[in-house]
């Protein structure tokens, strides 16, 4: 078995998700919960079948998001794995329902930081262990950086 560090290209002004399901139904239900929870929201997301015909099967309603996740699956090459890169929406409002979705077996990341993932590959084909999401702490944050992000989540709208 070999480890590779797999780059995860991020567009600009997106946030990915990118989880491992378990069956091809996963590309129209990920579009589904896409289109019906945050209306006006673009993505495009893609899913690496692992049996039968083993191809890339994509959806979206944004082509470049959509190349985007192909690309992405390609690079990673892990069966069953699905990439959804959305613009006009945050992981935070469709993590609960993807996570819900029948086919989802696990979410490794929600992110819009640069993102690496661990991907383990043997004879039978490839795999993801997990991801390297962002950077390491550099401390510990003081009442200023408290204030910020008390702040911050204010100006954007997600506290009151």
């Amino acid at each position: 078995m070999d480890l590779q560090l797999v780059p995860v290209a991020m567009p600009e002004n997106a946030n990915v998700v990118i989880g491992q399901s378990h069956f091809i139904k996963t590309v129209e239900d990920l579009y589904e919960i896409m289109a019906t929870t945050v209306p006006g929201a673009a993505f495009g997301l893609a899913f690496n079948e692992a049996s039968g015909a083993c191809l890339v099967r994509s959806d979206g309603n944004d082509e470049e998001l959509r190349a985007a996740a192909v690309d992405a699956a390609l690079a990673l090459g892990a069966g069953h794995t699905f990439v959804l890169y959305m613009r006009g929406a945050y992981p935070i409002n469709v993590l609960n329902r993807i996570k819900d979705c029948q086919e989802v077996c696990r979410v490794f990341c929600a992110t819009a930081n640069p993102l690496q993932a661990v991907v383990a590959e043997s004879d039978q084909g490839r795999g993801i262990v997990g991801v390297i999401d962002g950077s390491s702490p550099k401390g510990v944050e003081a009442e200023a950086d408290r204030e910020w992000r008390a702040g911050f989540l204010r100006r954007i709208g997600y506290k009151r």
